[in-house]
C-alpha cells in the first residue's frame, strides 16, 4: 500500500499516544497550514509594491497592504482559534475519541473521496453564501465582517466572524464524516481545502494557479473569488463554477473597467 508509510510516520510507534488524538492537533493542524500557504502571498505582496512584474500579476495592481491590516487579519484569526474553536476540540476529542485504524486507505480511494469531499463542500458553501448574501439580516450580522476588505489578500482567508468560521468548519468536517473517511483522508481534504481557500483570498492570478490547470473554466479561483469581493453580487461558490451558472450568478469579467480600489486593503 502506498500511503501506508505514510501513515505509520503520522501515528507513530504507539497508537493510543498519537499526537493524532491530542485535542491541540486539530487547532495547531488547521492553523499552522492556514499561515504557511499565506507566508508565501505575503512576501508577494511586499514584494509586488517594488516589482513591476508581480505587480502585473495582482487582480487589482492599486490594491496594498499594510501591516495594520495584517495584524488585524491575524489578531481576528488567533482569537477565533483560540478562544472558540480550541475549547470546542476539546470537548469534541472527549465526545468523540479519534479512531486511528492501523491501515492506510488505498490511493485511488483517498483520491476519489477527497474529490467528493471538495464537491461537497462546494455545495454546501455555496448555499451557506448565497443566503447570507440574499437575506440582509444574515448578511449584516454574520457575513459583512468578512466582506471588510474588497481587495483580497491571504490572510484576508480567514477574517470571518466565528459564526462564519465555525459554519465553514463545520462543513468540512461533515463531508469526510458523510463518507465514511479514513483519518489519512480526512487530513488530505482539509490540507487541500486550506490551500485553495488561501489560493482563492490571494489576490494574484499566477501562471501556475489551480484554475489553469482545471480545463473548461470549471473551476474559478482566485480571479473567481476576487470579482465576488469587488463586487458582491456574484460568484458565491468558492471553487467550482457549475453552481453559479446554474444560478445565474456567474461572472467571469466586471462591466466595463474593473474598478480601482482606495489603495489599500483596509
Amino acid at each position: 500500500m502506498l500511503l501506508q508509510p505514510v501513515w505509520n510516520l503520522l501515528i507513530g510507534q504507539d497508537e493510543e499516544e498519537s499526537v493524532l488524538r491530542s485535542p491541540l492537533f486539530p487547532v495547531l493542524f488547521s492553523l499552522g497550514l492556514y499561515l504557511s500557504f499565506s507566508a508565501p502571498f505575503l512576501l508577494l505582496d511586499l514584494l509586488s509594491s517594488r516589482w513591476a512584474l508581480l505587480r502585473s500579476y495582482k487582480l487589482q495592481p492599486h490594491s496594498s497592504i499594510n501591516w495594520a491590516s495584517v495584524y488585524s487579519c491575524l489578531a481576528l484569526t488567533l482569537y477565533n482559534h483560540l478562544v472558540f474553536i480550541f475549547p470546542l476540540t476539546v470537548v469534541h476529542s472527549y465526545l468523540r475519541p479519534v479512531h486511528l485504524p492501523p491501515e492506510a486507505p488505498p490511493l485511488p480511494q483517498l483520491l476519489a473521496q477527497v474529490f467528493v469531499c471538495l464537491l461537497l463542500f462546494d455545495f454546501q458553501s455555496f448555499v451557506w453564501h448565497l443566503l447570507h448574501h440574499r437575506i440582509p439580516w444574515l448578511y449584516r450580522t454574520f457575513h459583512k465582517v468578512h466582506h471588510t476588505f474588497s481587495s483580497t489578500s491571504a490572510l484576508t482567508t480567514e477574517y470571518a466572524g466565528i459564526w462564519e468560521t465555525l459554519s465553514l468548519g463545520v462543513f468540512a468536517g461533515a463531508s469526510p464524516a458523510l463518507l465514511g473517511c479514513h483519518p489519512l483522508t480526512e487530513l488530505a481534504f482539509f490540507t487541500l481545502n486550506i490551500w485553495l481557500s488561501v489560493e482563492d483570498h490571494c489576490g494574484y492570478d499566477l501562471p501556475w494557479a489551480t484554475h489553469r490547470l482545471v480545463p473548461l473554466g470549471l473551476y474559478g479561483g482566485a480571479h473567481h473569488h476576487d470579482l465576488h469581493h469587488l463586487m458582491s453580487n456574484c460568484n458565491y461558490a468558492p471553487y467550482f463554477t457549475h453552481w453559479d451558472r446554474l444560478a445565474g450568478t456567474l461572472r467571469t469579467e466586471p462591466r466595463g473597467r474593473r474598478p480601482k480600489t482606495n489603495g489599500t486593503i483596509d
